[in-house]
């Protein structure tokens, strides 16, 4: 009989796992500080009483070029003060609008380059030359004005709706997705304007939401609720949230980072805090979503307000950026802002969007590819829960993760999508589930028989 072999018995293992080089490297190494003001001509004698004053913030809003010129004087070169002229005058679509505190955020020794910079305050040569809008760009890209249920409702979801509660905000970014309706006219856009009287907007509001029990889901936005008084934004959804099918409320607001003052006042916190008791007793989650951009906005100011809102009760601080060329389109530049975000300031990472389809927005456009890659760069940082996902908001379609391409075109830059769900305008439309909805790529994007096909396409336009 031949001996078999006896088992191992020995219970030890090689231990071979370290921490060994990564792509990206954590942490990420940025310095959590608010950037010293004074280091700006225009703000040398400013104290930290009057920087941390919303009112003096919104006294002291950067709204054209001359009073651009007060801020940084001869910091930065005549000729970027040339080229912003030459944009507000040709391509931009928003006014002028900066808080102090964005402006504090800016690198004026790489002001060129400057991430913020780049989408708040545009440069003429920032945008693409032969194609700064693409041909199937629109005022309105999302349609979001055609699905108004009641005006400044829309009704895009099935079970979610969006109320635009005003048309202003703290401050004015150059890529807005509202930039139809949002800020002051501008050189190239007239800006659409509510009809209806404010008060008797958000009754019709209410009034479509308690006759829809569809409806569980409410984005409070605008504009931004940073520019509504207390007193309108605590009892609009006071009211809100006692409906009986509302379950959830989301207060949409770039201004917790573009102008953290704000939300800081005595008459803010204590409104906010009786808006999150009420939600509270009724049993409706309701959290705050930011719009930040990049780690240099992540300040300690913006870091105060997020953990107030969490100590008074809210559901989350959650983010919501824009993605952008020149700004964040690189693994690193997600990673860092998601890091200081969630480590930070106690922010949620949420969602990164891809730029929408306005007019004169190619420059910061990326191609759904390029997107993608990004997406599987982020990968395996962050726990789950706090992994940005990477957007495509799709014509008529709705959000859609970048890798829910149903076809692509990577020559033409022609990306195709479906849904499983009818938006508010198509709800007697039998097809509606069966289409395949168009997405287009940045025409500079595209391989040379692509960018000729497009050349084509738009002198064939002008010619019909």
């Amino acid at each position: 009989m031949s001996m078999q072999a006896m088992p191992e018995t020995s219970t030890e293992r090689a231990l071979r796992a370290h921490a060994g080089p990564q792509p990206y490297q954590y942490p990420p190494g940025i310095e959590f500080v608010e950037p010293d003001w004074t280091r700006l001509p225009g703000y040398r004698d400013v104290t930290t009483a009057q920087w941390e004053d919303a009112k003096w913030q919104r006294q002291n809003t950067v709204k054209n070029l001359d009073q651009l010129r007060r801020v940084y004087e001869d910091l930065i070169p005549e000729a970027y003060y040339e080229q912003i002229a030459k944009d507000q005058e040709l391509r931009a679509t928003m006014s002028m609008l900066v808080p102090p505190q964005m402006l504090n955020t800016i690198r004026e020794d790489d002001f060129e380059g400057d991430p913020i910079r780049r989408y708040m305050i545009p440069m003429f040569q920032d945008r693409q030359v032969e194609f700064p809008s693409h041909p199937f760009s629109e005022r309105d890209s999302l349609h979001e004005a055609d699905m108004w249920a009641v005006e400044g409702l829309t009704h895009r979801y099935p079970t979610k709706v969006l109320a635009e509660l005003l048309a202003t905000c703290p401050q004015y970014c150059g890529h807005c997705t509202r930039m139809d309706l949002v800020g002051n006219n501008v050189a190239q856009v007239v800006k659409h304007r509510f009809e209806m009287r404010n008060k008797e907007r958000y009754e019709a509001i209410l009034e479509y939401l308690q006759v829809t029990p569809s409806v569980r889901d409410v984005v409070v936005s605008g504009g931004d609720i940073a520019n509504l008084p207390i007193h309108q934004l605590e009892d609009f959804v006071t009211r809100l949230v006692k409906i009986e099918n509302i379950k959830d409320v989301r207060l949409a607001t770039k201004g917790l980072m573009g102008l953290p003052q704000h939300f800081l006042q005595d008459d803010v916190l204590a409104g906010m805090e009786r808006i999150a008791k009420v939600a509270l007793d009724h049993d409706v989650d309701v959290a705050i979503h930011v719009h930040i951009n990049h780690a240099q906005s992540v300040t300690p100011l913006v870091a105060r307000v997020a953990k107030k809102m969490h100590e008074m009760g809210f559901r989350d601080v959650r983010n919501q950026g824009v993605l952008m060329r020149g700004v964040n389109n690189s693994p690193k530049a997600l990673l860092d802002l998601a890091f200081m975000l969630q480590d930070k300031a106690k922010i949620l990472p949420y969602y990164f969007y891809m730029c929408d389809m306005i007019p004169n927005a190619e420059q910061w456009r990326l191609s759904v590819h390029e997107a993608q890659q990004l997406q599987h760069a982020i990968m395996g940082y962050l726990p789950g829960f706090a992994t940005p996902r990477i957007v495509c908001d799709v014509p008529f379609v709705g959000k859609r993760w970048v890798h829910q391409v149903e076809e692509y075109d990577r020559v033409k830059g022609i990306s195709y999508w479906t849904k499983n769900y009818r938006n508010g305008i198509e709800y007697d439309d039998p097809d509606a589930l069966d289409k395949r909805y168009p997405y287009y790529d940045p025409i500079y994007t595209l391989p040379p028989d692509g960018q000729e096909y497009w050349r084509r396409f738009e002198a064939e336009r002008q010619t019909a």
